[in-house]
C-alpha cells in the first residue's frame, strides 16, 4: 500500500503504476457534473484565484457530498471526463472516481503527469475517514457544490497512469 499526501508532488506520480493500491491523506476537492465545468471556466478565465482553490498538486474526487457521506460517481460522464484534461493541465495530479476513461483522456493524463484512480463505493468507510468538510465554491449547487474534504487514508486503486489503463 502506498500512502500519498496532499498536495501531491510531481515526482510522486512518476513511480505510480496501474494496479497500485494507495491511501490518500490530506485535503481533497470534490466535484461532479454540475460543478467541474464551472471550475474549468474559472481556470480558463483566470478567476480561479478569486476562490480559495489551489489546484497545483490537488486531488479531485468525482462525487457529491451528502449527509450520508461520499461515494464515487462515474468519471466517464461527458460533463466530468471532459474536464479532466483542463484540470490536469491546471495542476490536478490525481482524479478519483469510477469507470473506464476514453483513450484521449488517458493520453491527456499522461501529457500532464496526472493519474486517475478508482475508489471503491464504500460510503460508510469513506465517511469514517473524512475528518472535515467545507464548501469552497458554488454553494448554490447544494450537494454538488465544490467542497474540500480533509481525509485520512482514503483507499483507491490506480486505474490510469503513464498512458496505460487498467481497463485495457
Amino acid at each position: 500500500m502506498i500512502e500519498l499526501l496532499t498536495p501531491v508532488a510531481d515526482n510522486s506520480i512518476d513511480w505510480l503504476s496501474v494496479g497500485d493500491m494507495i491511501f490518500i491523506s490530506g485535503n481533497i476537492y470534490t466535484g461532479r457534473d454540475a460543478v467541474l465545468p464551472k471550475i474549468v471556466s474559472l481556470v480558463q478565465s483566470g478567476k480561479i484565484d478569486e476562490y480559495d482553490i489551489q489546484l497545483q498538486g490537488a486531488v479531485i474526487f468525482h462525487t457529491a457530498v451528502s449527509p450520508a457521506g461520499v461515494g464515487p460517481t462515474s468519471s466517464n460522464k461527458f460533463e466530468i471526463e471532459s474536464t479532466i484534461p483542463a484540470l490536469s493541465k491546471a495542476g490536478v495530479k490525481l482524479h478519483l472516481g469510477k469507470g473506464a476513461l476514453r483513450k484521449e483522456t488517458v493520453e491527456a493524463l499522461k501529457q500532464y503527469n496526472s493519474v486517475y484512480a478508482v475508489i471503491p463505493p464504500v460510503t460508510a468507510l469513506l465517511k469514517s475517514k473524512t475528518l472535515q468538510q467545507k464548501v469552497v465554491a458554488f454553494p448554490e449547487e447544494g450537494m454538488e457544490a465544490f467542497h474540500i474534504l480533509e481525509v485520512k487514508e482514503y483507499p483507491a486503486i490506480i486505474a490510469v497512469a503513464h498512458g496505460k489503463s487498467i481497463y485495457e
